[in-house]
């Protein structure tokens, strides 16, 4: 794809002004550009070649939405301090750690002195700059205030990041623990559990019903593992297959998490607070309120608020105040609703969207903190019925007959 033009890494040798002997490496697009590139940098070319890769080389570092704000935050700084543009991607694209980031910045580098505005040159990478993104900066652009809006950007990635990360982080350890907790109850049942029913076996007396049941589901395991784990492996694969191709089984799915007590609560407010956060950046930016809330809607993060904020761009559209769209959406609680019809009357919408954010980002993180007070005494249970009853059965036939020789 055009978007996605790979750098490559060139090894060359030349000589500089003085005519003496001098080499080095050089990214760029292709073997012209480079070597246009050590021209400009006053090199006379001898001999380029590109560089082979390894076989042993580390595998390409992903891009994340991390290196995506901390770029946007450089960025900012950069031409506040009054760096050209041009000089700026240069700067931080050589200075990133990431090798795939500093590609792909030195890439945006090339198609800006090839003409293109910044806005146009984030266009051709999709994957990493959203269309919010680059409608933010084509108006920053067009205000003359590109580094007001960067530093904008950059607050609103940070902001929106953190949380995801906090939210993943609150359902990741339920989760890893329950895992582990299967894992471990998986390998009592298969490898402990039948060195006892050997040892029972000895006794030549009737076993507890509890006993007798642990046993038949560790005579099962043994037989039909494989089955357990190809319904597993099968469940997981139709997730992640519906997840990514059927926009019904994912909106089935964000509704059924709205409903979901505790978790529910945190993706709701988590929601409003990117929608809050997202739209009081691009008002602030001067986008126009319709187009303002096409980008909104792919920013909230569920289907559910992402299909109301479109309908709600519809209203807004012939006319009607995004308070009332707001209020006929019925997602939106009447204190949210009501700073927007403030912010609209008083003309201070992204200051009061801010604030709006502001109040459910904290809303969010105390719920988390709140959950994860809450899983780790649940968790504990779990395994402690797991763990534990497998234990208790196991050693209640060895209870009843020391209790009978007693």
């Amino acid at each position: 794809m055009a978007d996605q033009t790979e750098q490559l890494d060139f090894t060359w040798q030349g000589k500089d002004k003085t005519g003496k002997k001098t080499g080095g490496n050089i990214t760029a697009k292709n073997e012209i550009i480079a070597k246009t590139e050590l021209r400009r940098q006053g090199y006379r070319v001898t001999k380029i070649k590109k560089k082979p890769k390894s076989l042993f080389s580390p595998k390409t570092q992903a891009i994340t939405p991390g290196d995506i704000a901390i770029f946007s935050r450089q960025l900012a700084t950069m031409l506040s301090a009054g760096v050209p543009l041009v000089q700026s991607f240069d700067i931080v694209g050589r200075g990133h750690e990431n090798p795939s980031m500093q590609k792909l910045l030195l890439s945006i580098k090339s198609d800006i002195e090839g003409g293109d505005t910044l806005a146009e040159a984030l266009n051709k990478k999709p994957l990493y700059f959203d269309e919010l993104f680059c409608n933010l900066v084509e108006a920053g652009e067009q205000a003359g205030v590109l580094e007001t809006l960067l530093d904008k950007i950059a607050t609103y990635k940070e902001k929106t990041e953190s949380m995801k990360k906090k939210i993943k982080k609150a359902l990741t350890y339920p989760i890893a623990v329950v895992v582990v907790a299967f894992i471990v109850t998986a390998i009592l049942l298969i490898f402990v559990v039948p060195v006892f029913e050997d040892l029972f076996k000895s006794f030549g007396a009737d076993l507890p019903a509890f006993t007798r049941m642990v046993i038949d589901m560790s005579e099962w395991m043994q037989n039909y593992w494989w089955v357990v784990i190809g319904i597993v492996v099968g469940a997981v694969y139709t997730f992640g297959y519906f997840k990514k191709r059927s926009r019904k089984f994912n909106h089935f799915l964000d509704k059924t998490l709205l409903k979901t007590p505790v978790v529910g609560l945190i993706i709701n407010k988590s929601a409003i607070a990117r929608f809050a956060r997202t739209l009081s950046t691009m008002s602030a930016a001067g986008v126009p309120l319709v187009e303002a809330l096409e980008s909104v809607a792919g920013a909230c993060g569920n289907i559910i608020y992402a299909e109301a904020v479109l309908k709600m761009r519809d209203e807004v559209a012939t006319g009607e105040r995004l308070q009332l769209a707001m209020s006929q959406a019925d997602l939106f609680p009447h204190m949210v609703q009501q700073m927007v019809a403030i912010g609209e009357e008083s003309g201070s919408m992204d200051a009061m969207l801010a604030k709006v954010a502001d109040f459910y980002e904290e809303e969010v993180d105390n719920l988390i903190d709140n959950l994860s007070s809450l899983m780790e005494p649940i968790i504990m249970v779990i395994l402690g019925i797991l763990v534990g009853g497998l234990i208790v059965a196991m050693y209640l036939p060895i209870f009843k007959m020391g209790a009978a020789v007693g």
